[in-house]
């Protein structure tokens, strides 16, 4: 009777892990391994003589695109160049949200929901409303379709994104921690850089993530805050596919992004794990 019990017990726990598992591996298969799937097979394909795709008989598949991508260092440039957007995109948005989420995590309790209210309340408004808002601020500066203007746009846009995870994982820090460190004759700066800064590490990392990441693909910024001189490998990408009807081309270009993605989380992946070992 107790094998019985036993057996069925593990049958429930396998059951309850295979039901919380499911969805997400479910959504992963459907929205990432798919696409990607379909991205592939694009890449090997012929642009069809009016743009898309050509018929797989009459053609087969081809390494085309591959040895354009490879041979020609406009396309390094440009990926090199949105990874460096993106990562200047991501130190402004830390060193901006870091004080503010740190300011909000101090507060009063009944001051906190106003002033995430206020970090998240332009997301009430249409993502290009905003865009031209900046367009029609920038224009009579004489400050639009620069470089600058288009890290203004992405930082603008994705700040919220750093500041929320900085501002959770900071309102759960123990205050206790800071009053044994000021006890033991701990500055501010030292409390900071001993206690608050290593504790703060997974916000950070998460926030960094959640702005990286959009920012690297995308392409609606740098095209309206822009121009033609600014261009970034989303609004690249985005060109191949609905411009020059290249879709063999538009999809390599899709999994070089993706590799790169791939290539910057597992890094940071490695980096946490080094962190958290003894």
């Amino acid at each position: 009777m107790r094998a019985f019990f036993c057996a069925t017990e593990a049958r429930a726990d396998k059951l309850t892990r295979w039901l919380v598992t499911a969805p997400p591996v479910l959504f992963l298969v459907v929205f990432f391994v798919l696409p990607a799937l379909i991205m592939a097979a694009a890449s090997l394909r012929e642009p069809g003589p009016f743009g898309g795709l050509a018929p797989l008989a009459a053609q087969g598949l081809t390494l085309d695109a591959y040895r354009f991508v490879g041979e020609d260092p406009i396309y390094a440039w440009i990926l090199a160049k949105s990874l460096l957007v993106a990562g200047l995109t991501t130190l402004l948005c830390l060193l901006l949200a870091y004080p503010l989420a740190l300011l909000i995590s101090l507060s009063p309790r009944r001051r906190r929901d106003f002033m995430v209210l206020l970090v998240i309340l332009p997301f009430a408004s249409n993502f290009l409303i905003r865009i031209y808002a900046w367009i029609m601020i920038l224009g009579p500066l004489d400050l639009l379709y620069r470089s600058g203007a288009v890290v203004l746009g992405l930082v603008y846009v994705h700040l919220p994104f750093m500041i929320l995870p900085l501002y959770t994982n900071l309102e759960k820090h123990d205050p206790a921690l800071l009053e044994a460190a000021q006890d033991l004759g701990a500055g501010a700066w030292t409390r900071f850089r001993r206690v608050t800064w290593p504790l703060s590490l997974p916000g950070v990392l998460s926030g960094s993530a959640l702005v990286f990441i959009p920012v690297l693909g995308m392409f609606a910024v740098p095209e309206l805050l822009g121009g033609t001189g600014d261009i970034l490998i989303g609004n690249l990408i985005k060109e191949q596919f609905l411009d020059n009807r290249d879709w063999p081309l538009g999809a390599t270009l899709s999994l070089a992004l993706t590799a790169a993605v791939l290539g910057v989380a597992a890094l940071s992946a490695a980096a946490a794990r080094r962190r958290r070992r003894p």
